[in-house]
């Protein structure tokens, strides 16, 4: 039996293989209080952090139309609230929070993204898998549950930097199966991707060395292996750090570069459509595409369509989605496409 099963099996069963839906024209940002200049500084901050969401950049070139943005910024607000973040703490304590979370105009952001000539990360975002395995001298741990407070820090900073994250969720008997040697070794090939394409998976392993901790991550997507690594006297401090770096990567993997922004079009021919509902799953499919601005049926026969989609972007971006979600599978001829029936979304009713 090869060493890695346990976690293969687990995987198999715990990972999620659809993309994520991102709220990419809301920010939440920490404010002091509910005053009128608070909120005037906050809505700016949340401005800032929505496009940062958009382009996946974790800092934003200087420009004027960013000026403009931010002077402009309550003018953009669809509508704002408060909440309370609960924050844990090291002591296993909660601390309260206050948090401004402020909507803007869609029309109006897209605006400003064209404007700043920002890369655009794709909103259909799969989920990355963080596995941490922490020593601190006394052996190597799976996520140890006195680091709590480090864990929801991350999982709130991924949420804020528009990046889906999520972790192994294994019981006690589960986690006797996971081979910890595997782990921090760094193989994340050894760890099966799901079958319709996450954005990676992604191991940090974090030993203590004197007062300094060393944080080592090693990321694996497709063909695309990564690494770096962090070291601070705090660890969630290079936690942080590192999946901010994360964030950085897959973002500029998944962008659409500025130059490539703009009006295309691109005529398709799918085949084995079985009937009405398998051209009802594959419309909705394509319309749902962010790539996909417009779709129109060119001619239909028996089993295919062909289909005449308006692009925001290059229809290169389009071929790779299909090749990321394999619903539409590529054919030797080109332009058309096979429908791949038990790979296709849910039609909602």
């Amino acid at each position: 039996m090869p060493r890695n099963f346990g976690i293969a099996a687990l995987l198999t069963l715990l990972l999620c293989t659809s993309a994520h839906a991102v709220d990419l024209y809301s920010g939440e940002v920490a404010v002091a209080d509910q005053s009128a200049a608070e909120r005037q500084s906050g809505v700016q901050a949340a401005l800032i952090q929505v496009l940062q969401k958009h382009s996946g950049l974790r800092e934003l070139p200087m420009h004027p139309a960013l000026d403009a943005a931010l002077n402009n910024a309550s003018r953009m607000l669809v509508s704002f609230h408060y909440r309370s973040h609960q924050r844990a703490q090291p002591d296993g304590s909660t601390s309260s929070e206050l948090r401004l979370v402020a909507n803007f105009l869609p029309t109006a952001v897209n605006q400003v993204v064209l404007d700043m000539g920002l890369p655009r990360w794709r909103s259909e975002r799969r989920p990355v898998t963080l596995w941490v395995v922490v020593d601190e001298g006394q052996g190597r741990r799976l996520m140890p549950v006195e680091y709590a407070y480090a864990w929801d820090a991350l999982s709130d900073v991924a949420r804020l930097r528009g990046l889906p994250l999520q972790w192994p969720d294994l019981d006690e008997e589960a986690l006797e199966q996971v081979d910890l040697q595997l782990l921090w070794g760094g193989f994340t090939d050894q760890l099966p991707q799901t079958e319709s394409g996450s954005a990676g998976v992604v191991i940090a392993a974090a030993r203590r060395e004197g007062p300094t901790w060393n944080v080592r991550w090693n990321f694996g997507g497709g063909e695309q292996t990564t690494g770096w690594r962090i070291r601070d006297q705090d660890l969630l401090f290079a936690l942080v750090d590192g999946l901010n770096r994360l964030a950085d990567f897959v973002a500029a993997r998944d962008a659409i570069v500025p130059s490539a922004l703009g009006d295309w079009s691109y005529r398709l021919v799918v085949s084995g459509l079985g009937g009405a509902a398998d051209y009802a799953q594959c419309l909705a499919y394509l319309e749902g595409l962010s790539l996909v601005e417009g779709v129109n049926v060119v001619s239909a026969g028996r089993g295919e369509v062909t289909f005449s989609l308006a692009l925001n972007a290059m229809p290169d971006y389009l071929l790779e989605e299909f090749g990321r979600d394999r619903v539409l599978a590529a054919t030797e001829y080109g332009n058309r496409f096979a429908w791949a029936r038990d790979r296709a979304p849910e039609t909602p009713e």
